[in-house]
């Protein structure tokens, strides 16, 4: 009987969320907030693109002038002022269109037998903050013909060459050994951007769906619906019902946007790119001399592209989204009685602050602790915090892929559904007598009353 009165109050929770047009709005509008994140960084910089702003050069020793040269965002100019004469207009900016900012170079740059740097001699003035794209351009175009000509006066022939050519660029692949003894390639970098996005995802979702159950309560005790139904559901029945009920909303909202993310990069990626296995794309790997592409540059690519794809086909994406799944149902199930011993126990939002923010700072102290252990998954602080129920369904996220030994696995995800039986057996008789109580700002001390009420 218990069981039915479970599933029929779980049915009830599922069906008014599903029917609220919030829930779709939700549902169809995260895919669509998420690819914009993924696509708007390539429309936003063809947008901030501003038309080419004119920099005055003065240069009375006409030594650095010509080496700087007109790009997309600057247009350089000798100065036909002198810098009195481009201060004196500050104050009506009337110049402020035709010239953005001057680059004053008093003198050379390089001095004495020693040839060493006088910086003193080079300012840039403006008519308004300028963002430090220009003096780093500036910086380099100097620093670098500054460079050559300090090892010019050395006379020794070929250093150029002997410097440049002693340069190493290493970039060192990275292989794990199977237990079938095959080797396979491997990416701390990609591993690591795969648990942090899961880490964001199952807080987000936890604190997310966690919180409707905080609400959902709190608005029936507030509308009196709770004395009706008490009345014929056991307390513990009823927050089981609406906790269960709550997570199959998320669960069947989590399908959806995964679904329909796919479904909107599959059209985005044909309608933007015009697929990955286009015409132009296979001839640019199998004939790049066509497309005005070196061969040398086209299998570069290619083979980056090769690299990329056996990291991803090394990482068990089976087993890290199975473990996804299990652990946001256990976090989410954890918190979700907490919340909901916290919605039965106040009778407004503003009381709901001192028992929330605790709460609150555990996850974001998971967070956080997930964030700490990126660099180091099989650290001290990595392994405690993924083995802690109220910590773990976060900070293991992070751990994941870097493949966690199973005996860790098992004995996380025990400790937090054993945990969430003993939270669940607490957080109810706290909800058996809080959802009855009207009026009265609750303590900690007076819940732990309740707790021991028999």
């Amino acid at each position: 009987m218990s069981n039915n009165k479970i599933s029929v109050i779980i049915g009830r929770e599922y069906a008014i969320r599903v029917r609220k047009k919030s829930f779709w709005i939700m549902t169809f509008l995260m895919p669509i907030l998420f690819a914009a994140i993924t696509v708007l960084p390539i429309f936003i910089a063809q947008w901030a693109k501003d038309e080419q702003k004119a920099i005055a050069i003065i240069d009375p020793t006409g030594e650095y002038l010509p080496l700087f040269h007109d790009n997309e965002d600057f247009r350089y100019v000798p100065a036909d002022r002198t810098l009195e004469e481009y201060r004196d207009l500050a104050s009506s900016k009337s110049d402020e269109e035709h010239v953005t900012a001057i680059v004053d170079i008093s003198g050379p740059l390089l001095e004495g037998d020693s040839l060493y740097l006088a910086g003193d001699k080079l300012k840039i003035y403006s008519y308004k903050q300028l963002p430090s794209k220009l003096a780093g351009e500036v910086e380099r175009t100097l620093e670098t013909y500054l460079t050559n000509k300090r090892l010019d006066s050395y006379q020794i022939e070929g250093l150029k060459e002997m410097i440049e050519q002693s340069k190493v660029d290493l970039s060192i692949p990275t292989y794990k050994w199977g237990e079938a003894g095959n080797t396979e390639r491997t990416s701390g970098d990609v591993a690591g951007i795969i648990g942090m996005v899961l880490t964001g995802i199952s807080y987000m979702f936890i604190m997310m769906y966690g919180g409707m159950v905080l609400q959902g309560v709190l608005e029936e005790k507030k509308s009196r619906i709770m004395e009706v139904m008490v009345s014929s559901v056991k307390p513990f029945d009823m927050m089981m019902g609406k906790i269960l009920g709550v997570g199959l909303v998320g669960l069947s909202q989590i399908f959806l946007w995964f679904v329909l993310t796919g479904i909107l990069f599959f059209v985005l990626q044909f309608a933007l790119l015009g697929g990955i296995y286009s015409a132009n794309t296979l001839t640019a790997v199998q004939n790049p001399e066509q497309l005005g592409i070196s061969s040398q540059m086209g299998m570069e690519n290619f083979s980056q592209v090769q690299d990329v794809m056996s990291i991803i086909a090394g990482i068990n994406f089976t087993e890290i989204l199975t473990l996804f799944v299990l652990y946001f149902i256990g976090g989410y199930l954890l918190y979700a009685a907490l919340f909901a011993a916290i919605g039965s126990a106040v009778s407004s939002d503003e009381d709901t602050n001192q028992f929330v923010i605790p709460v609150s700072i555990l996850m974001l102290f998971s967070f956080y602790a997930a964030f700490g252990s990126r660099d180091n998954p099989d650290g001290p602080l990595a392994f405690w915090s993924s083995l802690f129920p109220f910590t773990s369904p976060v900070v293991m996220m992070v751990r994941l892929p870097y493949e966690v030994p199973l005996w860790q696995e098992i004995l996380s995800i025990g400790l937090l559904f054993l945990t969430f039986v003993g939270v669940t057996w607490l957080a109810s008789k706290i909800y058996r007598v809080g959802v009855l109580m009207y009026g009265k700002k609750p303590s900690f001390k007076e819940m732990w009353r309740w707790i021991n009420y028999n």
